[in-house]
């Protein structure tokens, strides 16, 4: 097939398309079924502790340090993979690998349990490895296929892309789990981790038809393997001559620590600390809530891309985390369905609209006549994923620490409090 211009709308639609693809891992896997499965698994056996290598360590501290390695791991291998994607241009192949890694660890899912909880962690372990690995190399696209007037909206675009399929493949796992006895209710959340597997490899194969392959002739060698590590020192270099750049990125870590973690754990909170009063309440309340955030955050990203195009996206990003401080502070009061109904309605509003405008806003700050865009994004990313690390782990350790999960929020406050002050400091055109 002949390679589409760069700025194509077929083109710009294939890569916006990803986002549907593999966002049901995001919402089905990360944020409803599979929390509820894990906290369904421990009320079964009636405990809240799990003994693991001599620790006794509390169910959602568990999860939290798992997630923690998962980003490490993604934090120190994307290095390595983007300096031989450059090398050898074989950015696709990395996206195709990452995918398919993630989505068949997904359908593996169906086999966790408590009786293997260390083989069943690492299935969970590969598939968030496989998804984030693969938004390296699908970020890195942005540039190569959308002019800079276009990036905004077209990644707006695969964030609404996302949170609809997404809520289109949950509506069907829901269906299959509350339409059957509650006996079987485990079984059907099972069968939405196969769902979840085969939806992601099969929506993706249109995006791979459009997606450029640029693979050269180069042959891989030992010291291509640290040229990510060589890229990162240079693009860190370059961020002393890139002063707006350097300021928003020191915002960025900050207060995308706080937006993740937030994105990764609050069904555990909902699924723990909110009193549903029975089980069946527990499941849809959960899913309702989750279902509300993903629709009002297509709002939320359409909003924030107005917005954006009308105040400039500092301004926006700033008044976003002030948002997401008030957010916060309510959350820490959270105990009731309604209060977390009202709680999940405001973050969809601010979520995803601060998810497309920080990678459009980064992607902005990056020179002009910038060849190697996988390197700049490359940087984003692990900058992104460390401060992911410190997140889980600081909100896992004082969960574990206090017994109570809302002490994590206060942190949490702190974090956008500080991205909020550097803000303040990058230039706002």
């Amino acid at each position: 097939m002949q390679q589409l211009e760069k700025g194509d709308s077929k083109l710009l639609n294939a890569w916006a398309f990803y986002d549907w693809a593999n966002s049901v891992y995001a919402l089905v896997i990360s944020s409803t079924i599979f929390p509820l499965y894990y906290g369904a698994l421990f009320r079964q056996k009636n405990i809240e502790e799990i003994v693991l290598f001599g620790f006794s360590i509390r169910s959602e501290a568990l999860i939290s340090y798992v997630t923690a390695l998962g980003f490490l791991i993604i934090a120190f291998i994307s290095p390595l993979l983007s300096g031989i994607a450059d090398y050898m241009g074989n950015k696709k192949f990395f996206l195709k690998l990452f995918c398919y890694v993630g989505a068949i660890s997904c359908m593996s899912l169906y086999f966790f349990s408590l009786d293997t909880v260390v083989l069943s962690l690492i299935s969970y372990l590969l598939a968030l490895i496989g998804f984030w690995g693969s938004l390296v190399f699908y970020n890195s696209y942005l540039p190569d296929v959308a002019h800079k007037e276009q990036q905004d909206k077209i990644s707006a675009k695969g964030f609404s892309l996302g949170y609809l399929g997404s809520v289109l493949l949950l509506l069907i796992c829901l269906a299959m789990v509350m339409l059957v006895e509650d006996d079987q209710k485990l079984q059907m959340m099972r069968y939405s981790f196969l769902f979840v597997g085969l939806w992601w490899i099969g929506f993706s194969q249109y995006s791979y038809y459009y997606l450029p392959n640029t693979k050269n002739t180069n042959k891989l060698h030992r010291n291509v393997v640290f040229n990510g590590f060589k890229e990162l020192r240079k693009v860190w270099h370059q961020l002393k001559e890139l002063k707006p750049l350097k300021r928003y990125l020191a915002a960025f870590f900050v207060y995308s620590m706080a937006v993740q973690t937030i994105m990764i754990i609050a069904a555990y909170f909902g699924e723990k600390e909110v009193q549903w009063g029975s089980d069946s309440k527990r499941t849809m309340g959960l899913i309702v809530s989750i279902l509300l955030i993903q629709l009002i955050a297509v709002l939320g990203a359409w909003f924030t891309s107005k917005a954006s195009a009308k105040f400039g996206n500092i301004k926006v990003l700033i008044f976003i985390n002030f948002s997401w401080i008030l957010i916060c502070t309510y959350a820490y009061f959270v105990v009731t369905p309604n209060d977390f109904y009202i709680a999940a309605a405001f973050v969809g509003l601010v979520m995803g609209g601060i998810q497309s405008l920080s990678r459009s806003t980064y992607s902005k700050f990056i020179p002009e006549n910038t060849v190697d865009t996988t390197s700049f994004f490359s940087f984003y990313d692990v900058a992104e994923k460390i401060g992911i690390v410190i997140g889980m782990f600081t909100y896992g350790y004082i969960a574990d620490v206090t017994g109570k999960i809302q002490n994590a929020i206060l942190f949490l406050i702190l974090f956008f409090v500080v991205g909020l002050l550097l803000l303040l400091r990058v230039p706002k055109k």
